[in-house]
């Protein structure tokens, strides 16, 4: 079975395990009725069961629909509230004096000098402190009506390049209510990017912080010519003396000041309808450069009333921390979902979130210790680290303490697969582990990129809570599918959304068919209100990318490849794009290849690439340090970590151990790669290679890459 196969292995005398396997059956036999009668669990059990989606009618490709909105598709969260000014209206009304924003002051900056000399800056944080819904709605008409002064009108762009923060969402608000369209940059987008979208939305206002002005914003003011106004969010800048004439930088408490002042008595602001765009998202783009997404406020209300309806009792006593950036659809949708349910959400980043992160001085804590959270969303990439770092921990204890961890880690594992809880295990056993996310995490979302079976099943098995795992894309608003916190499967992403219906189209080239049997397969097509309007200025994108059927409906077609289970939820399976053909006419799946690699301790990230005028894989590997010096020092080579990666005799070591687990993984002899090349560096956004999401970017890896793909190439393999 799969949880077989996620088991750990332990070295346990026979004898002893049977002894103590015969111990846990006594235990789950006494502790099963009151367990039964007591946790609820039998109607958990019973739900994981129910058939989640249904489709329309019997024909092939007909669409699926979640059993809660069979006949009609959701798409309003509160009556009457159709626009985001309204329903954060409505929420202020509701909850006005509850805590809505909070932030962590800083005590003190320090530089640390690292051996290799190095300097890390280290902070040291205090407690969050608090704006209600209250002080964020005055603070955001205030920011609006500033804006107003600086000659901002409705239904047009105002740019937002800003880390994730309270002022992000006051920014934002202030926007959705005076009908600005928001274009959202990402923080780590390079130079002719920014350039590109700044120029291509004509933004006359951007809203920033100091450090970006300084990093990012300095360099290419001077190739934005409509650019007049830089809104720094944190305190006055120090001004530059090659600043460009005709732009004048203001601070946002400057900018609400002057809102404050304002005289709008007379004058009736311009409020949105529906159909208005709030959002142009920049996306990351695993290909090319960046398209502008078009969201209307129906589309984000869309997709927040379906992702709040998957969140079982979300309310007032929940907390949520936001590090991810907020010009990622995930975060900005988690966000508005929070603040239309009286949630709390703490501001964070990957530098500050927990005790050993890099930016926190050692025995200070980090943002999750402080704000104990009880909501998350994640990316895989940081669920892969952080299994990989408990795991890691794991190996270096006592033979004791390592055996006794696996056993309870394979026990909870078969309970957890059964839909039973282990309560003694969680706090005598994972409590540790869970405390690094602060202990009170009750839901972790995940989404941005395919999550591995083996770090899902580690998310719920040490933080002792369902992992949701999401599907969507900028193009639907970021809503398609969500697991039900009470389905454990692994390597699913849940069943449509209420706000939407998903359905599967033929694509031959794949030989994937919606009449395949047992599941349907195909390419996977969303529809619903949260289907956005389209990119912006790329009207031949658009109608390559979206379409209308004959009752109006509007389609995304997503370019991933799903199969619909028997109880409705989607997995994805394959991507279009992904798909090579290899010279002898045999399809890979790059992806396929990936993800059965990815999770080995040797691997940090891993890339494959194939050609089709060639027969084999090849692959790109970000290797980890301490792994791959290990292996290095028990095959006796020596040499720096630059000089370890360029060996070819440690790139044939690598090899071996992806061969073995390409074959337990079940790949096809082809899909093996045959050659490969160690990266002494990290693939991170700033390098370009990877997106924000820390999706590969695989044009930008091959052509940083060419040079050793022409060498993997040169000489067929004997």
């Amino acid at each position: 079975s799969q949880a077989a196969k996620m088991k750990l292995k332990h070295n346990i005398n026979p004898v002893l395990l049977q002894f103590i396997n015969f111990i846990v059956l006594v235990y789950s036999l006494v502790t099963y009725i009151p367990w039964y009668i007591l946790s609820g669990s039998k109607q958990a059990i019973a739900k994981a069961k129910q058939v989640k989606a249904r489709p329309v009618n019997n024909k092939p490709g007909g669409a699926y629909r979640s059993v809660n909105s069979l006949h009609c598709l959701a798409s309003v969260l509160y009556p009457g509230c159709d626009t985001l000014d309204k329903v954060f209206k409505y929420a202020k009304t509701k909850y006005k004096d509850k805590k809505l924003l909070g932030t962590r002051e800083i005590l003190k900056e320090e530089d640390e000098i690292q051996p290799s000399g190095k300097v890390f800056k280290k902070v040291i944080l205090g407690k969050y402190t608090w704006l209600s819904y209250e002080d964020v709605y005055i603070k955001a008409v205030n920011f609006g009506n500033g804006l107003a002064v600086l000659g901002q009108q409705p239904k047009t762009n105002i740019a937002i390049f800003c880390e994730t923060r309270a002022e992000w969402m006051i920014a934002a608000q202030a926007c959705f209510m005076c009908n600005y369209q928001l274009v959202t940059l990402y923080a780590t987008l390079g130079g002719p990017a920014i350039v590109h979208g700044l120029n291509e939305t004509e933004v006359t206002t951007i809203i920033t912080s100091k450090e970006l002005m300084q990093t990012k914003l300095k360099d290419i003011v001077s190739q934005v010519p409509l650019l007049r106004h830089i809104i720094t969010v944190d305190g006055k800048p120090t001004t530059w003396s090659e600043f460009p004439k005709g732009v004048i930088v203001h601070t946002m408490a400057s900018v609400q000041a002057m809102g404050a002042k304002a005289d709008t008595g007379n004058k009736q602001p311009s409020r949105p309808v529906p159909s208005d765009i709030a959002v142009i998202m920049y996306t990351s783009g695993s290909t090319g450069i960046p398209k502008g997404v078009m969201i209307s406020h129906c589309n984000i209300i869309a997709g927040i009333t379906g992702m709040a309806e998957r969140i079982p009792n979300l309310g007032e006593k929940d907390i949520y921390i936001g590090y991810l950036p907020l010009a990622h659809v995930l975060e900005l949708s988690a966000e508005l979902v929070c603040l239309s349910h009286g949630c709390r959400i703490g501001y964070s980043s990957p530098q500050t979130l927990a005790d050993q992160s890099s930016k926190i001085k050692k025995g200070s804590k980090g943002d999750v210790t402080t704000l104990k959270p009880t909501l998350m969303a994640a990316v895989p990439e940081i669920m892969d680290r952080i299994y990989k770092n408990v795991m890691n921990k794991v190996n270096e204890m006592t033979s004791f303490q390592r055996n006794l961890f696996i056993l309870a880690y394979n026990y909870k594992m078969e309970q957890i697969s059964k839909g039973y809880t282990t309560p003694l295990c969680d706090s005598l056993i994972f409590r540790k582990v869970r405390m690094l996310l602060g202990g009170k995490i009750r839901v972790l979302l995940c989404g941005g990129a395919p999550l591995s079976a083996a770090t899902q099943r580690f998310m719920n098995i040490c933080f002792c809570c369902p992992v949701g795992q999401g599907y969507g894309l900028t193009e639907s608003a970021g809503a398609g599918t969500i697991t039900e916190v009470w389905d454990y499967t692994t390597g699913r992403v849940g069943a449509p959304l209420v706000c939407c219906e998903i359905k599967l189209m033929n694509w031959e080239e794949g030989g994937y068919y919606n009449t395949d049997k047992p599941y349907p397969r195909g390419e996977i097509l969303i529809g619903g209100q949260n289907v956005t309007v389209g990119y912006y200025k790329n009207e031949a994108r658009t109608r390559k990318d979206f379409t209308v059927d004959e009752n109006g409906q509007r389609w995304l077609h997503t370019g991933d490849i799903g199969e619909f289970h028997h109880d409705g939820c989607l997995k994805i399976i394959d991507r279009k794009k992904d798909l090579v053909k290899l010279q002898a006419g045999e399809y890979v799946s790059l992806g396929k290849v990936e993800a059965a690699l990815k999770n080995l301790p040797l691997v940090d990230n891993i890339c494959a690439y194939a050609s089709s005028f060639h027969s084999y894989v090849i692959g790109f590997v970000v290797p980890n340090q301490k792994e791959l010096a290990e292996l290095a020092r028990k095959k006796g080579f020596k040499g720096t970590w630059e000089e370890i990666c360029n060996s070819p005799e440690m790139e044939k070591e690598v090899l071996k151990v992806l061969a073995e687990a390409a074959m337990a993984a079940n790949l096809e002899k082809f899909e093996i790669p045959v050659k490969i090349r160690l990266s002494p560096d990290p693939w991170t956004p700033e390098t370009g290679l990877v997106t924000d999401a820390f999706k590969l970017k695989r044009k930008e890896l091959t052509a940083f890459y060419q040079t050793d793909i022409d060498r993997m190439y040169g000489k067929n393999v004997k």
